[in-house]
């Protein structure tokens, strides 16, 4: 495949995208960093360095849905230093799991972040991982009127639990001394958490400033249709790739209509049924961040062979296996993905989105596959982020 430099993407993404080899050695040797220390902290010896903060992992109960917790793992903010007060000391980084994950899979990418800025002495948010209702070890929705797997609650419903969830986690870990109602937040996200982020910024405008998509989840797919019907009335078997039959796309739509159809319940409970009626378009609508502008984005999509070295031999120990042939990951399902991720980077304003950016050698979980490279990205985000801040606080 031909890459053509996108007009969204930084200088160092079309150079990632251009030569996947040099950026898959980038990832994996050794990277000497030079951080911008605090004032004053330039000639500090290793030992006077922080250490990394301990997470507080416990389990909460919103107030709207008594008898439920959700369990979460909670790292503060980092302290001021030098008189230099923390410029995210009001900024929550929130990250949002998909499907088959529970919030663990963040803790290696977490840590790799707050080894970053510990050692190069810079200040960071507050971090929030947790299990949605019925993930992980948080306890199922208690509205949700069938058992799992079912179509309990949707899209909507996690959405408004999120904010309740934030807000009770802010009100919970305020900092008495810079008392706001509310965080600006950053989404970190994977597969439908990105959905989840989108329809968040859309219903609660001006709350956040950054957002991370990993792989989003194509929202508007039934994933059925990504392949060809072999079975439709205008069908032409010569249009398949070289040593592809009927019978091999029949079998692999098939395949992916029991597993990943919206119509699929699954034990979240989280139904996506309704899904493309909420997120009909990957390129809109627009979204409305912190300050009434668009958040800064990045679009990070899965490595394109990874992936499908992935499918073809993905388990699913209920509804078998998925084994689909590499050739029909690379012919359909990838350029239909890589084409919804171009569209995402338009849902904010014209030059706060990069991307789509490869996650080199990384499949579907790309927080899973490669964490470091998503606390690099989590670095980048924020450095976008608050050098908009510091603008506009010289502004005003």
């Amino acid at each position: 495949m031909t890459v053509t430099p996108n007009t969204a993407n930084s200088p160092g993404t079309n150079r990632a995208q251009m030569d996947p080899i040099l950026t898959a050695k980038k990832h994996t040797s050794h990277i000497q960093n030079f951080p911008i220390p605090f004032p004053g902290s330039a000639n500090a010896s290793d030992e006077d360095l922080p250490p990394i903060p301990s997470p507080e992992v416990s389990s909460i109960t919103l107030d709207n849905k008594p008898g439920a917790r959700l369990h979460y793992t909670y790292y503060p903010a980092s302290t001021s230093r030098n008189n230099h007060p923390n410029p995210f000391s009001q900024t929550l980084i929130v990250f949002l799991n998909g499907l088959m994950l529970p919030r663990s899979s963040w803790d290696a990418t977490i840590r790799s972040f707050l080894e970053k800025r510990v050692a190069g002495r810079l200040p960071y948010p507050a971090l929030l991982s947790y299990d949605r209702y019925g993930q992980g070890d948080s306890d199922h929705d208690p509205d949700d009127k069938d058992p799992p797997p079912s179509h309990g609650h949707d899209a909507v419903s996690a959405v408004k639990a999120l904010k309740q969830f934030t807000l009770e986690i802010w009100r919970e870990h305020l900092d008495v001394n810079k008392p706001t109602h509310y965080p600006c937040l950053i989404f970190v996200c994977n597969s439908i958490g990105c959905a989840l982020a989108r329809l968040f910024t859309q219903f609660y405008p001006g709350t956040v400033c950054g957002l991370l998509f990993l792989d989003s989840i194509m929202a508007n797919s039934d994933s059925q249709t990504l392949w060809p019907n072999p079975d439709a009335p205008n069908f032409d078997p010569h249009t398949l790739p070289p040593g592809v039959s009927a019978d091999d796309v029949r079998e692999t739509r098939e395949k992916y209509r029991k597993l990943f159809h919206p119509d699929v319940p699954n034990n979240e409970g989280l139904s996506r049924r309704n899904l493309a009626k909420l997120l009909p378009y990957s390129d809109g609508p627009k979204l409305e961040g912190y300050l009434g502008r668009g958040p800064y984005l990045t679009v990070v999509g899965h490595d394109w062979e990874t992936f499908a070295e992935q499918s073809s031999n993905f388990p699913s120990t209920d509804q078998g296996s998925l084994h689909t042939p590499k050739i029909l990951t690379m012919a359909y399902a990838n350029p239909a993905w890589r084409k919804y991720n171009e569209g995402l980077v338009q849902i904010t304003d014209e030059g706060k989105a990069i991307g789509p950016i490869t996650a080199v050698r990384c499949g579907h979980f790309i927080q899973q596959d490669d964490p470091r490279f998503v606390s690099d990205e989590l670095v980048s985000l924020l450095d976008r982020v608050v050098n908009r801040v510091e603008q506009v606080s010289e502004r005003d």
